[in-house]
């Protein structure tokens, strides 16, 4: 897909703070520091528009950002950071389950993985949440380069048995250092996309008669 404009147009904590233009969304999700604001930038070809952080736990509100005028990547806070308070954790969950279990123009999750290790308790967790409330989910098992070519089906083959991964979600292999996995991470998200305005057409056509 060819970027030609990517901003962050609001920090929300609630519905009513929602872009209200009915674009389609994708919600980025993952573990504190798994590499989300990296996927974000390598995948959208800017360095900065998603702050990286080596402090965990930063990200606060859902940030929305606006690509092509046509679509939303949202940033939601990572999960399982141990140093942010109970409370906090608990805001922040109701925020994430609000958004997700709500939201209509949410076309898939994008679950972000790091492909060096299992899927922590805390991603399954993630993963049964989405499959209990029908949300569709992309996965992308990050840091692909950290790992030898030869050992990559063994870490997808864990990724897809601790997670008991639906036939139904796709799994895209991912590296933000060599972009690596960048363009079939577009070609799932795009699916959605398509299968998004084909259902709207059949929605108006209805409607028309």
């Amino acid at each position: 897909m060819k970027i030609k404009s990517a901003d962050i147009v609001i920090s929300a904590v609630k519905p009513e703070q929602y872009p209200d233009d009915f674009l389609p969304e994708f919600a980025l999700a993952g573990r504190s520091n798994v590499g989300k604001s990296s996927f974000i930038n390598k995948v959208l070809n800017r360095k900065n528009l998603a702050r990286t952080s080596s402090k965990p736990g930063k990200t606060q509100t859902l940030n929305f950002y606006l690509i092509n005028e046509e679509f939303y990547f949202v940033d939601v806070p990572g999960y399982g950071y141990a140093r942010v308070s109970k409370t906090e954790r608990a805001a922040w969950g109701r925020m994430i389950e609000t958004y997700l279990t709500s939201r209509e123009q949410l076309k898939a999750v994008v679950l972000i993985i790091d492909l060096r290790h299992p899927p922590t308790a805390d991603d399954v967790m993630m993963y049964q949440f989405l499959k209990h409330y029908d949300i569709p989910c992309i996965i992308i098992n990050t840091k692909a380069d950290k790992i030898p070519k030869s050992k990559w089906q063994k870490h997808l083959k864990i990724t897809r048995e601790t997670l008991e991964l639906d036939p139904s979600d796709t799994i895209v292999l991912f590296s933000a250092d060599t972009g690596y996995g960048k363009d079939k991470a577009w070609a799932v998200m795009n699916s959605y996309m398509k299968d998004s305005s084909e259902e709207e057409a059949e929605n108006t056509e209805e409607a028309e008669h």
